[in-house]
């Protein structure tokens, strides 16, 4: 495939990524912030980098005034290294998010999961726990959706079975999400 095919491949996937479910997220995030909930972002591999990267422009990105604007309570669970590891050592690899909500999370809180097959088992047992204590669920699947996509609150999904595009489309919706909630939050 050249660039130029791939590019159009890309191009297609995001004119098809529904604007209903990109304003669902920017909307999600933006109740959690304005009610002073946490939002946990989850996520392996490619997908686990991009709940990092999505992390840290949530909160830092969506300032406009470093001291005195209210700040987005955001935390990605993929970023406590020793804790994953000690869950994924002493017990498996399935609840080394769980286990991190078990101790942070909140009724009311939001996590967001991002899974570009939707059958991570240690997300889809994240949003299993989220979903019976109170916390409001939304997915990012690519593929068929998965699992993920039916046990989410809310989804966005990318339909295409290649995981490159599936987490570039993610990162560029991701992106327009930040610079929506900078705006928005700017006017707070």
């Amino acid at each position: 495939m050249s660039f130029n095919a791939y590019l159009d491949d890309l191009n297609g996937l995001m004119r098809d990524v529904d604007s209903g479910e990109v304003q669902n997220l920017i909307d999600a995030i933006s109740e959690a912030y304005h009610a002073g909930k946490f939002v946990f972002i989850c996520g392996n591999g490619g997908s686990g980098a991009n709940a990092s990267h999505f992390c840290e422009d949530l909160g830092k990105g969506t300032l406009t005034d470093f001291e005195g604007q209210k700040r987005l309570k955001v935390l990605s669970l993929t970023d406590n290294t020793p804790y994953i590891l000690a869950w994924a050592n002493d017990t498996n690899y399935d609840r080394i998010f769980v286990e991190q909500l078990k101790n942070f999370a909140s009724p009311g809180d939001l996590l967001i999961s991002i899974s570009g097959s939707g059958n991570s088992p240690n997300v889809l047992r994240a949003v299993e726990w989220a979903n019976a204590n109170g916390l409001k669920t939304f997915g990012l699947t690519g593929y068929d959706g998965g699992k993920l996509k039916e046990l989410v609150q809310q989804n966005l999904h990318i339909p295409s079975f290649n995981m490159g595009a599936v987490e570039s489309a993610h990162q560029v919706v991701f992106h327009y999400v930040l610079d929506t909630l900078r705006e928005r939050f700017k006017a707070a």
